[in-house]
C-alpha cells in the first residue's frame, strides 16, 4: 500500500475507481479528526531528524507546553523529531496534541504522545488537514518536507485558499538566509510583492512565537488576503 501516490501518478491507472474511494475515505477520516479538535490549533513544522537533545528538539517541546498552556492544541505530523518534541510537550502539560502520520518506505512511527492521530497514505489527504485545523503556524528547522510544508501554507494564504493566518519562522539564524532571498532577489524581481513579505514573521524564542500567534488571534486578525496582483499559482 505504501505505493498508493506512486500509482495515482502513473499515466495508465486501471484501478482508477478504487483510488478516487480510497483518497475520498482518507480525506473523510481527516475532516472527522479535525472536528475533534475542540480548540484553536497550532500547526508545527519542523525535521523528523533531530533527536534530544537538540536545539531544536528542545524547542519545539518549549513550543507545544506553551500553546497547551495557553488553551491551544498542537498538531504535527505525528513522527519524530520536532514532531515529537512538540506533541510531547503540549501533552505533558495537559493540552491536546495531535499528529497526522504518514505511511512511508522508512516506516515513519507515529510519536508515543497524541491523543488524536490519523496515518495517511497520499501527502495530499494529509497535507489538507494541518491547513485545516490550524489557526497559526510554526515553522522550525527542517529540510525538503519542511520547506514543502511551509511554501504550500504561504501559497495558500497568498491567494485566498485559507486565511491570513500568522506563519512563524522560529529560528531566525537558520530561517534569515531563505527570508533575506525572498526579500532579494524575489521582491526585487517582482516575483512577490511588498504584502507578501508580511506573511512571515521570525522569532527566536518560542515565547516569541506564542505572542505573534495570539496576539492576531485575539485582535481577529486573520482574514482572506487581497488577491495579489499575479499569484504563482494561478
Amino acid at each position: 500500500m505504501l505505493m498508493d501516490d506512486r500509482a495515482v501518478f502513473e499515466r495508465r491507472d486501471a484501478e482508477l475507481d478504487a483510488h478516487v474511494a480510497g483518497i475520498a475515505a482518507e480525506f473523510r477520516r481527516g475532516f472527522e479528526a479535525v472536528d475533534r479538535i475542540d480548540r484553536p490549533a497550532v500547526t508545527v513544522f519542523g525535521s523528523a531528524r533531530v533527536r534530544e537533545p537538540d536545539s531544536a528538539y528542545d524547542a519545539a517541546r518549549e513550543v507545544g507546553r506553551l500553546f497547551a498552556e495557553a488553551g491551544w492544541a498542537v498538531v504535527t505530523g505525528g513522527g519524530p523529531g520536532v514532531m515529537e518534541a512538540a506533541n510531547r510537550g503540549a501533552r505533558q502539560a495537559g493540552g491536546l496534541s495531535v499528529g497526522f502520520n504518514i505511511e512511508l518506505p522508512h516506516e515513519q512511527a507515529v510519536n508515543p504522545y497524541l491523543d488524536i492521530d490519523v496515518t495517511f497514505r497520499h501527502f495530499y489527504a494529509r497535507k489538507t488537514m494541518f491547513v485545516k485545523a490550524a489557526e497559526g503556524f510554526v515553522i522550525l528547522p527542517g529540510g525538503f518536507g519542511t520547506l514543502d510544508e511551509l511554501l504550500e501554507s504561504l501559497t495558500l494564504i497568498q491567494t485566498g485558499k485559507v486565511l491570513h493566518f500568522p506563519v512563524v519562522l522560529l529560528g531566525r539564524a537558520y530561517w534569515e538566509g531563505l527570508a533575506g532571498w525572498v526579500r532579494e532577489p524575489v521582491l526585487v524581481e517582482r516575483m512577490v510583492s511588498p504584502d507578501d513579505l508580511e506573511l512571515l514573521h521570525l522569532a527566536d524564542e518560542p515565547a516569541e512565537a506564542l505572542k505573534i500567534v495570539l496576539d492576531c488571534h485575539e485582535r481577529a486578525c486573520a482574514h482572506v488576503p487581497a488577491a495579489p496582483a499575479k499569484a504563482d499559482a494561478q
